[in-house]
């Protein structure tokens, strides 16, 4: 009866030990707020009211799972005989993955699914790529910052039109069925949850992982 138990008091260990269980909390209140204000947007109405949601709330979602990101235990991830990668690999995507799912259901109600599930799931996933990779640059405690940044610009400087090459740079802020914007959103998620699980977080300290 113990052998069960035993096997999996490593894995809720480590998952206590980096937040996970705060942050899957936190994303389902994220997720809330995100229904509540897509319900007062009334985007049954116009689905371009949503823009704010899908752009702000995968924000949210990653600055959580960004500040999660970090090591407790920095020195003996190095001197592990196991590789940490996978693990970490496995919480990073394991929660763009959850958050995406949540965070899909908020914007359900937009009928012509202009900037519905597919937007968000794609922000969503984009955002936390971005968030993996500053994770291991500047740290797990800043890594929100250069999403913030870079959504806020794209957010203010976005063009009304959609597609061209503002599907590259500014895929945030289009529709949910362009494939340039898919393509680019994925790209970061993929090399920023990589890259953090390959490289690992900037310790704390400041020398590298």
């Amino acid at each position: 009866m113990t052998a069960p138990f035993s096997r999996l008091a490593g894995p809720l260990l480590l998952a206590r030990s980096r937040a996970v269980p705060l942050t899957v909390t936190s994303l389902a209140a994220v997720t809330v707020l995100a229904a509540w204000a897509a319900y007062g947007l009334d985007a049954h109405l116009d689905s371009r009211r949503l823009v704010p949601v899908v752009a702000l709330a995968p924000l949210m979602a990653a600055a959580l799972i960004g500040t999660g990101l970090h090591s407790p235990m920095e020195e003996l991830e190095r001197a592990a005989v196991r590789p940490w990668w996978p693990r970490r690999l496995v919480q990073s995507a394991g929660l763009a993955a959850f958050a995406s799912a949540l965070l899909a259901v908020a914007v359900v109600a937009d009928d012509d699914g202009t900037f519905g599930p597919p937007a968000m799931v794609r922000n969503t996933l984009g955002a936390v790529g971005i968030t993996a990779a500053a994770a291991a640059v500047i740290g797990a405690r800043l890594s929100w910052l250069p999403a913030f940044a870079y959504l806020s610009a794209v957010y203010l400087g976005a063009p009304r039109t959609h597609g061209g090459a503002a599907q590259i740079w500014a895929w945030p802020m289009q529709s949910g069925d362009l494939p340039g914007a898919w393509a680019t959103a994925l790209a970061a998620f993929v090399l920023g949850v990589t890259f953090h699980a390959c490289r690992g977080p900037r310790p704390t300290g400041g020398t590298a992982a």
